[in-house]
């Protein structure tokens, strides 16, 4: 099911991180008959108004980047609130494309749907292999649902809706609020409010050993847009950078990024969390999609819109 130029596209979520990249990597392609909402427009809470709005707008493509996302913090709090909220968010997106007859669906799901002790790099197949990481369990089922409905719409009604899993994400239009944001926005943020305040050293959490893989947010614009266009299967599929860095190097590359003079400590007497998450990206790769944007380059770009979105 191809996309052309002027297919009717809608992008749920086009504000946020992942919605936004999307939107932008579409316009640069070329394709100008793009649909957003925004939150004040349409409360995808609210099942009449999104059947209302699938039966006015009638897109084509449906990308659903639309999630109630945050921390650990913020999944631990509010359990219900993570797990009625995306589950509402989208059982009506996936349903009215379904209802509307929309040609193809792609739902965006997180890394956190694997297993806590899945063995690693990780492999579409772990799925439901074991227990949960307790700390975001509700987003995780909540986003697991939502897998097994684009596969049931598969099976029942023939739909063409396919799943991607992406690893962290960072990019233009990051969270950096420090009580809820992922550890790469949270260490820019760090880094260049000690720099403003001329600190001499930054404390980071743990020993720096962790391994993590971050994935720029226009890299996996390019991966859903490619999907869309080149993937059809019941599996979800992995997207993914392909290799990781170890916390204590992203740390290194942020400092010197942002330009803080002063020194990194390390407080071990906080946790360290996962020692790894990789995800398997093979499936992917094989079918001719890579990033194109390195770690460097991408934490020069996220810092540059921190910069012109915070310190002006």
């Amino acid at each position: 099911m191809h996309l052309d130029k002027n297919s009717r596209i809608y992008i749920a979520g086009h504000r946020g991180l992942v919605g936004s990249a999307i939107w932008r990597e579409l316009q640069a392609q070329g394709f100008t008959n793009l649909i957003g909402r925004t939150h004040a427009e349409l409360d995808l809470l609210d099942a009449g108004a999104v059947a209302e709005f699938y039966a006015n707008a009638r897109p084509e493509f449906v990308f659903v980047a639309a999630a109630k996302v945050g921390g650990i913090l913020a999944n631990n709090n509010h359990p219900a609130q993570f797990l009625f909220e995306n589950l509402q968010i989208q059982n009506h997106l996936i349903h009215g494309a379904h209802i509307a007859g929309a040609k193809k669906l792609l739902f965006l799901g997180s890394s956190c749907i694997y297993p806590k002790l899945a063995p690693q790099p990780l492999k579409e197949d772990y799925l439901l292999s074991g227990p949960l990481e307790p700390t975001n369990e509700w987003y995780a089922v909540a986003k697991i649902a939502g897998i097994k409905m684009c596969q049931a719409y598969r099976r029942q009604y023939d739909c063409d809706f396919i799943s991607a899993m992406p690893t962290n994400m960072y990019g233009p239009n990051d969270n950096y609020d420090l009580q809820n944001s992922h550890v790469l926005p949270a260490l820019i943020r760090k880094f260049h409010e000690a720099k403003a305040a001329g600190k001499s050293e930054v404390v980071c959490w743990g020993t720096g050993a962790p391994l993590r893989e971050f994935l720029y947010a226009d890299d996996l614009a390019r991966a859903c847009i490619f999907l869309m266009q080149n993937y059809s299967d019941e599996q979800f599929i992995n997207v993914g950078y392909g290799s990781d860095v170890s916390i204590k190097d992203l740390a290194g590359t942020v400092k010197q990024v942002v330009g803080f003079p002063g020194q990194i400590v390390w407080d071990t007497s906080k946790p360290d969390g996962t020692p790894r998450k990789l995800m398997d990206s093979t499936r992917l790769l094989a079918l001719g999609w890579k990033p194109q944007v390195s770690l460097e380059d991408g934490i020069r770009m996220a810092y540059a819109d921190f910069l012109k979105r915070f310190a002006p």
